[in-house]
């Protein structure tokens, strides 16, 4: 099926005009050469937690990609706990497969474990697994596949500066947990203070206590901070799938409430808040599909000892405006012929 969707493009671009994002046929901008499919593999997804709209996007991608270049797939979830990050990489490894994907949780967090996976010698490739994008990550990772998060950080604090004037009043929602989420939070904070705006608190809470955190959180803080709190920014959209109701409990509007802005992954539920104006304006979004394809490219690399390509991908600014000229389309999938460029590569 055709998916509509974005064009990705620069920072200034996606900000110009309120950031409203363009749509359009694009050409594939990643690799156009590489090893074609390494044939009868078996690999593993080890997810962070498929409850995250991020990294269940990047999985989806990853099960697309699998079927076309040929190989065996199993998926294990880490279900949001560290210790269940460790238990899942100790069964990946049990598999003995001929390549890992580390889906979406801090290499640092999880070292012992992935040691034992180097020393394994099982190629491994990942999906936000610490801020260094590209090749020869950090925990020895062949690639890790991003967006730039710092763009994407960027954009969300401008968006709300350029939303609320020199009024802003934000509150930020991180996850100290994940190095790359106290990096994206930490920018946002510098841009929006670099642009007059006012940080109002810095909160740290985990993605994964999401459901049973933020309700509590979101009254404190209208209690503390009342009509100065204008602009939610979070590292996540997970985080606004339990604030609207909340706000919604206590008589305040989404159009009266904080307007609440996401600095990635652009999930299914906040396509759906967003188009529907309800308790979530903007998110910056990554292709999450593509980057499932990417994953499978760089690991058919990583197994056949070639080069990491080095791809990076772009990300969209997501908003309702924008959404309204894509028809019922809730996922940032670009439109442009990156199944069929792999497809090339891989000689299917």
């Amino acid at each position: 099926m055709l998916k509509r969707t974005f064009m990705a493009v620069s920072t200034a671009a996606l900000l110009s005009g309120l950031g409203v994002p363009a749509f359009a046929e694009t050409p594939f901008d990643g690799p156009t050469s590489g090893p074609t499919a390494a044939g009868g593999k078996s690999i593993v997804v080890v997810a962070g937690d498929l409850k995250n709209g991020g990294i269940l996007g990047v999985t989806n991608g990853v099960e697309e990609a699998v079927g076309t270049i040929g190989w065996d797939l199993r998926v294990l979830d880490g279900a949001g706990s560290i210790q269940g990050r460790t238990a899942a990489i100790g069964q990946a490894l049990a598999l003995n497969p001929d390549g890992i994907i580390i889906n979406g949780f801090d290499a640092v967090e999880q070292q012992a474990a992935l040691e034992g996976v180097v020393g394994a010698g099982i190629p491994m490739v990942a999906w936000h697994s610490g801020p260094k994008i590209g090749c020869d990550a950090p925990g020895g990772i062949f690639a890790n596949v991003s967006t730039d998060a710092m763009t994407v950080s960027e954009v969300a604090a401008e968006w709300a500066i350029k939303d609320a004037g020199d009024g802003v009043g934000a509150i930020i929602f991180t996850d100290s947990t994940y190095q790359i989420a106290i990096d994206k939070a930490d920018r946002i904070k510098e841009t929006i203070e670099a642009m007059g705006g006012t940080v109002l608190e810095y909160v740290d809470t985990p993605i994964a206590d999401t459901s049973s955190r933020m309700g509590p959180l979101t009254t404190s803080l209208l209690q503390k901070y009342g009509d100065q709190w204008t602009h939610a920014l979070a590292i996540n959209d997970l985080y606004f799938d339990f604030m609207g109701p909340a706000l919604a409990s206590v008589g305040i509007s989404s159009k009266d409430g904080p307007q609440a802005g996401s600095a990635g992954d652009g999930s299914e539920a906040a396509f759906q808040r967003i188009r529907s104006g309800n308790y979530q304006t903007i998110t910056v979004a990554e292709p999450l599909n593509l980057q499932g394809w990417q994953l499978v490219d760089e690991l058919n690399r990583a197994i056949q000892g070639e080069a990491c390509s080095g791809y990076v991908t772009s990300p969209a600014l997501v908003t309702q405006e924008g959404l309204a000229k894509l028809g019922d389309t809730n996922e940032f999938d670009p439109d442009s012929p990156y199944r069929e460029a792999y497809t090339a590569i891989w000689g299917k």
